[in-house]
């Protein structure tokens, strides 16, 4: 057999082009056999397919080879020519072909469907729609057309389920093993699923649960950021509910996820579908980095090991289940590629037409291996954290899954309740930061807690794969075909695989840390304030309380209130304000404008020019003192640059009035007054929340500045929309929550400090001074 001659000149729909194997197989098409044509049915997007596949297939360094061999103007006649990608989607019927999609598609002679939901935690009805009913659709278009193209459905060893020995290349139903299901039950079963658990989530209680989850999450960040977070939070508990509903359902039949069952499924369907259509099923095992091509090392996103293994090389899995004994089956994607095309090339045999490529029964990888290997490459070449420190990895005792499990609830259940304190404590700045690491902490054990469900079963799987056919179909070959399509699992020495070329690409991939930071180069701080004071940047937006000034608006009406009170009158201001701080916290917490509109009432019948006189020494005295030389002078340094200076405040005028010469504009709430005294009502909405966002945006929009080249300095959470919506946020002396989300998205973070000496008073009082 000749795979270049028998494969020339054809013409081949594929789907699944975006994914790791789907583009590792246009590359080798593309590279290997001469003339070929590739329809490519790609789901269209926002971009449309065209461009998806030109951006997410075409860009990839799996092509860099072909580029560099043709040239960029060679390489995109090439593409041009023998590429062409329409809308097309196996989750949905028909395919999503439209009129000219499906005339495309009744050209071609061969079809490989690689297009899969291959995450093992997806949603129960997801990997039903494309694992199981995708091949059928596919069936049943090409029916409708009267076409019979070969189709090659690539499908996984792990069809087998969780069995011990051998598993050879057999149809799902024929093993004495498989638990007979009707597959159209099952569809039935999870689209319904699907419509219980969206129900579920909508009832009152539950919503309250959700509402209730983000305002622990962003305090008072206003209702469009809340009710925002709240549908993430009730879309993401019925994926959770979908994904375990897809687990249970698996473990029930002995499937070790939905991916292995809907795929098992999807294979007893085409079957019965297919009708004249010839079929081959490809079964490879664990997919990972090429041997050889399109370069030793290739991997596109993360498979099942790699995160496992930069977990354990991060010191964050201290131990983990599996069987040392045990076969950890693994094959590189080119010899996937390389036995596709061979199949292809054969064309339709016998059926069932069933190949598995796959490793573990003549050239094993025996799990306790593999980690000694890893553990070895780490300890030679260590991760480095971000203190620049080396990380020493863990030796592993290989328990089961339950012991492993029950250690990390244990750390989990320990950092939960540390959270939940701190939660409660008014903390910010750095030690805001210190609980933001906790998090980051606990978010870890739950990935672990994640990767041992997911990957557990697999690790202790100890099925055997069959390889007679794919032996037969290697031993067809000749040796020029042998030469340009190796698909041998025994020419992996998994020595050299593991430490030359896996490991390599896998922390290359993850932009893992491998050596110190460098002394003479920039850390990232520095480069995100290079960023942040280019002179580039539109608009600098600052807040003022704990951004700028250690006070807030109770200080300083505090302040203005006992300028002229007697000491026996101050006492009794100071303990009712004090009577009044829960209150007024908890208010703060729930919405910032009510508060301040609550507030604010105090100080209805205040004589403005009393007030006015007050404020100005107020700012020497209380404003002045309190400031943070470093916020200071970081508003200057904006000013130099030519940025427009905005202070964005819930701070009333009078109060912010000494503080106009250091910036260009001023947005901050105004009240309401007859002449002489002020009625203690606001006149506009003040600026927190959304309404902070929208200031700014309408600021921006009316100077034509961009806010994505824009900067917005603030302290809490309920800042979150002002900072979304400029292209460099600053999260300064951040409270808890805002420290978290900061360091999650990468945001700079400022502590500003007060100079020292400042005194630390929580009501700061005004020096006496009598009316006149």
């Amino acid at each position: 057999m000749m795979i270049k001659q028998n494969l020339s000149g054809k013409r081949i729909a594929i789907t699944g082009a975006t994914g790791f194997l789907g583009t590792a197989l246009v590359e080798r098409l593309l590279s290997s056999i001469p003339d070929c044509e590739l329809l490519l049915l790609v789901r269209p997007g926002r971009r449309g397919a065209e461009k998806r596949a030109e951006r997410e297939i075409l860009r990839n360094d799996a092509f860099d080879n072909l580029r560099e061999k043709l040239g960029n103007d060679g390489f995109e006649e090439l593409c041009k020519k023998r590429i062409t990608a329409i809308s097309g989607d196996v989750g949905v019927d028909g395919l999503g072909l439209d009129e000219n999609g499906l005339l495309e598609l009744a050209k071609c002679d061969l079809f490989i469907h690689s297009a899969a939901v291959v995450s093992f935690d997806s949603p129960l009805d997801q990997a039903v729609e494309v694992n199981l009913l995708g091949p059928v659709r596919i069936a049943k278009t090409l029916n409708e057309l009267a076409v019979s193209p070969h189709l090659v459905s690539i499908s996984t060893c792990y069809v087998a389920g969780s069995r011990r020995g051998a598993a050879p290349e057999e149809p799902v139903d024929a093993s004495p093993f498989f638990v007979a299901v009707d597959w159209k039950i099952e569809v039935d079963a999870a689209r319904r699923t699907r419509q219980e658990t969206e129900t579920a989530s909508r009832t009152p209680e539950r919503l309250e649960e959700f509402r209730k989850k983000a305002r622990e999450e962003l305090g008072a960040a206003g209702v469009p950021a809340l009710a925002s977070k709240t549908e993430q939070l009730r879309s993401r508990w019925v994926d959770d509910r979908m994904a375990e509903a897809g687990r249970s359902r698996a473990h029930s039949l002995g499937f070790p996820d939905a991916y292995a069952y809907t795929k098992a499924l999807g294979e007893i369907a085409l079957r019965e579908t297919a009708l004249s259509i010839p079929i081959s099923i490809v079964r490879p095992s664990i997919i990972e980095s090429a041997l050889a091509e399109p370069f030793p090392g290739w991997i596109r996103g993360f498979r099942m090991a790699e995160p496992v293994i930069i977990s354990y090389a991060r010191g964050l899995l201290k131990d983990f289940p599996g069987i040392p004994e045990g076969t950890i089956d693994v094959i590189p994607v080119d010899l996937v590629t390389a036995a596709i095309c061979a199949v292809a090339a054969r064309g339709p045999v016998e059926q069932p037409d069933i190949i598995q490529i796959a490793s573990g029964s003549i050239n094993p990888l025996r799990y306790g291996h593999l980690f000694d290997l890893v553990r070895a490459w780490f300890t030679q070449h260590p991760v480095y954290d971000e203190l620049g420190q080396p990380i020493t990895v863990p030796g592993w005792d290989f328990p089961g899954i339950g012991k492993v499990r029950k250690q990390l609830e244990r750390g989990q259940t320990l950092l939960n309740k540390t959270q939940k304190a701190f939660d409660q404590l008014p903390i910010r700045g750095s030690r805001a930061d210190v609980i933001a690491k906790l998090e980051e902490q606990r978010d870890q054990i739950e990935k672990a807690l994640g990767y041992v469900d997911l990957y557990g079963a697999y690790v202790e799987c100890q099925a055997i794969y069959g390889l007679e056919r794919l032996l037969e179909l290697w031993n067809s070959l000749d040796e020029e075909d042998k030469n340009d399509f190796c698909f041998d699992p025994r020419i992996i020495d998994w020595n050299q695989y593991a430490n030359e070329i896996h490991l390599p690409s896998v922390v290359k991939a993850g932009r893992v840390p491998m050596t110190p930071p460098s002394k003479k180069g920039q850390d990232r701080e520095t480069r995100l304030r290079g960023q942040i004071l280019s002179p580039d940047r539109h608009i600098a937006a600052f807040d003022l309380e704990n951004t700028l000034i250690a006070s807030n608006v109770v200080a300083s009406f505090t302040w203005l209130a006992s300028r002229r009170l007697s000491s026996a009158e101050r006492f009794r201001l100071i303990i009712k304000t004090l009577a009044e701080a829960p209150q007024l916290l908890s208010l703060d917490k729930q919405d910032r404008g009510d508060f301040l509109r609550h507030f604010y009432r105090r100080y209805e019948g205040a004589p403005i020019s009393q007030i006015s006189e007050d404020s100005a020494e107020q700012f020497s005295d209380l404003i002045l003192s309190k400031s943070f030389p470093e916020g200071i002078r970081r508003v200057r340094e904006h000013k130099n640059l030519g940025h427009r200076t905005v202070l964005i405040t819930g701070a009333l005028d009078f109060v912010v009035e000494p503080l106009k010469p250091l910036f260009d504009d001023i947005i901050c709430p105004k009240l309401g007054h007859d002449g002489e005294s002020y009625d203690g009502r606001l006149v506009d909405v003040p600026p927190t929340g959304e309404s902070r966002y929208q200031a700014l945006a309408d600021y921006a929009s009316a100077n034509k500045l961009d806010l994505r080249e824009s900067v917005a300095y603030a302290d809490s959470a309920s800042d979150l929309p002002m900072l979304e919506a400029v292209g460099f946020p600053v999260a300064v002396n951040p409270e808890v929550r805002l420290a978290s989300i900061a360091r999650k998205r990468g945001w700079l973070v400022e502590n500003f400090n007060k100079s020292p000496g400042i005194s630390n008073k929580i009501l700061p009082l005004a020096p006496y001074r009598r009316s006149k």
